[in-house]
């Protein structure tokens, strides 16, 4: 009995000996060896250039794929992607493995997150494995599923329609408070209404000349939201005023500025069509109908030079140096 004991105890202790052997054997397999690095010897003056010139190129290369989300830890496995790169030598099949790569990591981290957020707050959202799928369907020209125009089409369809629906979500409420705004106050006394849907209201009536277009206007202003909110004033950017172009700002502003004497202050009522539209403008949501009180103080125009300046301009005087005379010497009287 204890003999039989006796040999099963070997046959385990072998077994495990068998086990931890294979198991080393295993690991050593599984470890990488470690790449041959040759010597560096720099020879002549091309060499030391080389070798220079090879290190000068990484200076700032950290922080740039630091900030492409690579590791630093794994600058080994950096090292050799690059060399596996650098060793192709023109191979085609390897150059496009390697530019898949590359698109890869475009698509992952720049083009998906963008898309998704475009979809944000839809009824629908980007799944990463199908749209992957799609992706290279489309390049091996496999329409199984559909053709690649007929997956554009439906796409775009898709994302005007997920835009309009998103924005009347956001933005209807603000939009139908602007129509009912101007709706209201266009029945006011005073209030002029233009062809283009404008409306304004004189406070003050200037005297002086009408800019055009292109003229350089200086502005004192404050805009407001129709709910009251105040979102800018010249005030807030010194006390001079506003200096711009006429054809340069909103459109409203522009039909406005085009008509006011110098020296007038209106009050603009601008719907969202003659102001910023469908942007969102941070404190202006889209679809904002905008009321700003402008004063005209100036026109900034260029001084013109006088036609016949040139002319009156005096020639510098030749200066005459006189010679001084020597005096004669008086004879004395005797």
């Amino acid at each position: 009995m204890k003999k039989g004991i006796f040999m099963i105890a070997l046959v385990l202790l072998a077994s495990a000996s068998f086990s931890t052997a294979d198991a080393k054997k295993k690991k050593e397999k599984k470890q990488p060896q470690a790449p041959v690095t040759l010597p560096v010897e720099l020879k002549n003056g091309s060499d030391t250039l080389s070798y220079v010139a090879g290190m000068y190129m990484t200076e700032g290369l950290i922080p740039f794929v630091q900030q492409q989300g690579v590791d630093t830890a794994y600058m080994a496995d950096f090292v050799d992607g690059f060399r596996e790169v650098i060793g192709l030598n023109g191979d085609p099949k390897q150059k496009a493995r390697v530019m898949g790569m590359q698109i890869a990591e475009q698509l992952r981290n720049g083009m998906l997150p963008r898309m998704k957020q475009e979809f944000t707050d839809t009824p629908d959202t980007i799944v990463n494995d199908l749209l992957f799928r799609a992706f290279t369907d489309a390049l091996l020209k496999d329409s199984t599923v559909m053709t690649q125009q007929k997956a554009v089409e439906a796409f775009r369809a898709k994302q005007a329609w997920n835009k309009q629906e998103k924005e009347e979500r956001l933005y209807g409420p603000n939009r139908d408070a602007g129509r009912k705004f101007l709706a209201e106050n266009k029945g006011k006394e005073d209030v002029i209404v233009t062809e283009s849907g404008l409306q304004y209201k004189v406070l003050v009536k200037g005297e002086g000349d009408v800019p055009q277009r292109t003229d350089k206007v200086l502005v004192n202003y404050e805009g407001r939201l129709v709910d009251g909110t105040v979102f800018d004033a010249s005030a807030k950017h010194g006390d001079q005023p506003a200096s711009f172009r006429a054809d340069q700002v909103i459109k409203g502003w522009t039909e406005a500025l085009t008509m006011m004497p110098v020296g007038s202050k209106w009050q603009l009522y601008i719907p969202y069509e003659l102001a910023y539209g469908e942007r969102n403008m941070g404190d202006i949501k889209p679809f904002s109908a905008l009321i700003f009180d402008v004063e005209l103080v100036g026109i900034d125009k260029p001084k013109a030079d006088t036609p016949d300046a040139e002319s009156k301009k005096v020639a510098p005087q030749k200066q005459v140096v006189k010679k001084p005379v020597a005096r004669k010497k008086a004879r004395r009287r005797r």
